[in-house]
């Protein structure tokens, strides 16, 4: 997905003269060609992420469409303040790429594991958060949002599902209808290989979400069932926006702990 990015961007960066990429000391090698090309709207703002935020939304006030790109827990945890009260506070267009979610960069030590990220950042009003299962799933969800007037989440990671889905903004694709199931299963970005494997025999509705916030309850309202199951690979669950789905009807809610392999 990392490779992905660079492309995305870079290709966004020549046909959108209002788009700036600021760069928190990662990823600078890998966008040499942007800073040769665009000096005037490609800058490594060094490990300043909190300014480097700052700056950002300065920028999209001034009518810029920010991109801004670190690994997780430097562009959330480290730098929560300035999203929370520079962008959601103030509900202005930003954009915020990730990668190393969760574990993946887990033999640096903690400092760099973020598992955290999205519980977090739900918490900040006006933020959208977006969870690709693919390279080709961010390229497009990015080039759908990335001008919605919104800040944005994006959370990369190393691990991918192994097919790509003709994904939208917003809405969940239906990858598998049950005929007699009772059981609604969602699952969030790259677990989506794990729960085709693990439910390739069972009569289930299978739901999958590249797109948490804003989430798509009308989808889920139509494969109502009183049995849900969630998998998702951070921190915190998408229980308040299931139980908001179905407000008065009953429903039974597992959450999958796949670290201990059991519900929750």
């Amino acid at each position: 997905m990392r490779k992905q990015l660079i492309s995305t961007v870079e290709t966004i960066l020549e046909k959108d003269k209002n788009i700036c990429l600021l760069l928190g000391d990662i990823g600078v090698f890998g966008f040499k060609k942007s800073f040769e090309k665009y000096s005037d709207r490609v800058i490594n703002c060094g490990v300043l992420e909190q300014a480097m935020t700052s700056i950002a939304s300065g920028l999209s006030i001034s009518g810029m469409i920010p991109i801004v790109h670190s690994i997780a827990p430097f562009i959330v945890e480290r730098n929560y303040e300035q999203l929370k009260i520079d962008f959601g506070y103030q509900n202005v267009c930003g954009n915020f790429i990730s990668v190393g979610s969760t574990n993946d960069y887990k033999y640096l030590g903690k400092t760099h594991q973020c598992p955290a990220d999205i519980n977090i950042l739900k918490q900040i009003p006006n933020f959208e958060i977006v969870i690709p299962g693919t390279a080709q799933e961010f390229d497009s969800l990015f080039n759908q949002s990335y001008n919605d007037g919104k800040p944005t989440y994006y959370r990369l990671s190393e691990h991918k599902n192994s097919c790509s889905y003709d994904v939208e903004f917003g809405k969940a694709n239906v990858i598998k209808e049950g005929s007699e199931t009772e059981a609604t299963v969602i699952v969030v970005g790259n677990m989506l290989d794990m729960v085709l494997e693990e439910y390739k025999d069972k009569d289930v509705n299978i739901l999958y979400y590249t797109t948490l916030f804003p989430f798509d309850s009308q989808t889920l309202s139509r494969y109502y069932k009183q049995n849900i199951i969630v998998y998702e690979s951070y921190y915190g669950s998408l229980y308040k926006e299931i139980i908001n789905t179905f407000q008065d009807m009953p429903i039974k809610l597992k959450v999958k702990d796949i670290a201990n392999n059991e519900y929750i």
